[in-house]
């Protein structure tokens, strides 16, 4: 069957439930998808050093965001742990100077859940949760590198962020009759392009070298899951864009690479 694909997704937050077509696009992805043996996330919203396995047993819900009506923090996702996982992680990653710590209460953060909830609704399939150790894109290419083999074991290893990510400037999108910002689309455009021409050190190089990299990323957490995706397909065709458009004026471009 060959190596499990790998994904870098944009998540949306919690009212992306209520996208009808970003909704029905994350489902049509995963229907096409070979059914994953477990399910491992590195999501945007963990940061934590050293790399931090989260809960491997009983798996709750991080509720990280805030001023939400109620409904959005009443979501379940019951998925089972994986603790054969988080050994063969453990194995894969600890090393001399590098070890691999544990939180053993740390659930799953939307970054994680409100993809998972639309692409595999039936919260069957083992899920573990990643921090990242770094925002450095380099090392984060490493750590991808380093979980790659998990990928002939029909792990499913999802990089889960946005394409552009800047929420005060999301206002603008009033000020062009519904359009993208410029920055948000000509950062896409030149993402989409470095992904074609399967140039990854432009894309690691990318806050010097993508226009309007620091309005597209005033912080770089939700593009840094990318180079984890990035790391675990290296040496796969070049990637395939399987969602793109703007939501709120933010890019919502999505890969799959293998």
């Amino acid at each position: 069957m060959g190596a499990t694909p790998v994904l870098y997704l944009s998540h949306g937050a919690p009212p992306l439930a209520d996208d009808a077509t970003w909704t029905r696009q994350l489902a049509g992805w995963s229907a096409k998808l070979p059914r994953p043996k477990a399910i491992l996330v590195v999501s945007a919203h963990w940061e934590e050093a050293p790399v931090t396995l989260g809960a491997t047993t009983t798996v709750p819900l991080v509720y990280d965001f805030w001023g939400f009506p109620e409904h959005y923090y009443r979501v379940t996702y019951p998925a089972p742990g994986a603790p054969e996982l988080a050994d063969e992680v453990r194995k894969l990653l600890n090393g001399p100077g590098t070890p691999v710590h544990d939180a053993p209460d740390r659930g799953l953060d939307h970054g994680a859940y409100v993809p998972l909830v639309e692409m595999y609704p039936d919260a069957d399939i083992p899920v573990l949760q990643l921090s990242m150790p770094s925002l450095d894109p380099r090392e984060l290419f490493e750590l991808g590198r380093k979980l790659a083999p998990l990928r002939d074991d029909g792990v499913l290893i999802i990089g889960s962020g946005f394409f552009t990510h800047n929420l005060s400037a999301m206002r603008q999108v009033r000020d062009t009759d519904g359009q993208p910002p410029r920055w948000s689309a000509e950062f896409d455009h030149w993402g989409d392009e470095m992904l074609r021409a399967g140039n990854v050190d432009a894309l690691l190089d990318f806050q010097r070298k993508a226009p309007a990299a620091t309005l597209a990323h005033p912080r770089i957490e939700h593009f840094a899951p990318l180079f984890v995706s990035l790391g675990a397909g290296d040496g796969d065709a070049r990637p395939e864009t399987v969602i793109d458009g703007y939501w709120y004026g933010l890019a919502k471009r999505s890969i799959q690479l293998g």
